[in-house]
């Protein structure tokens, strides 16, 4: 299990990579989040790009994967790519992660877990408040909220 690190920058050994999330809305205001196996907390559901894909493919792909559901990239929410938030494997490779948050829709699918998620579930604004969401994905959310025409830059 990685082990994730907020206020210590990542030394010079350490990797770059990129990551995706989605915020997907319901259409009734309720955001989907995913619960995590490795900690068990909440989140949007994402990963990092696979060589030879978009960004908006990879973030399709990461969210079917997760969630079972088919979407459509809409727009781009933000970038964020904090040095404080560092990644650190079991093997101890150290990442900074510099991630794409986008905005999708729902096209198809049925929701379902993966062996990355413990479960998957639509959430108001004000029951996200009350849950264990992963910090970094917190100013995600705030973000993807405000629904703004350019994106944020964190």
């Amino acid at each position: 299990m990685a082990k994730v690190i907020i206020g210590d920058r990542v030394g010079r050994d350490g990797q770059i990579r990129c990551g995706v999330s989605a915020f997907v809305s319901d259409g009734s205001g309720r955001l989907l989040l995913t619960r995590r196996t490795d900690n068990g907390r909440w989140c949007l559901p994402g990963g990092h790009l696979d060589p030879g894909e978009s960004a908006a493919e990879g973030c399709a792909r990461e969210v079917l994967e997760e969630t079972g559901l088919q979407i459509e990239v809409l727009r781009l929410i933000g970038v964020y790519s904090s040095p404080n938030f560092l990644v650190v494997y079991p093997d101890g490779n150290q990442v900074q992660f510099v991630s794409l948050c986008f905005e999708g829709r729902v096209t198809g699918g049925v929701p379902s877990t993966s062996n990355e998620t413990t479960a998957v579930e639509f959430f108001s604004p004000a029951e996200i408040e009350d849950l264990d969401v992963m910090e970094t994905h917190l100013s995600r959310i705030s973000d993807g909220l405000r629904q703004k025409e350019a994106a944020f830059v964190r």
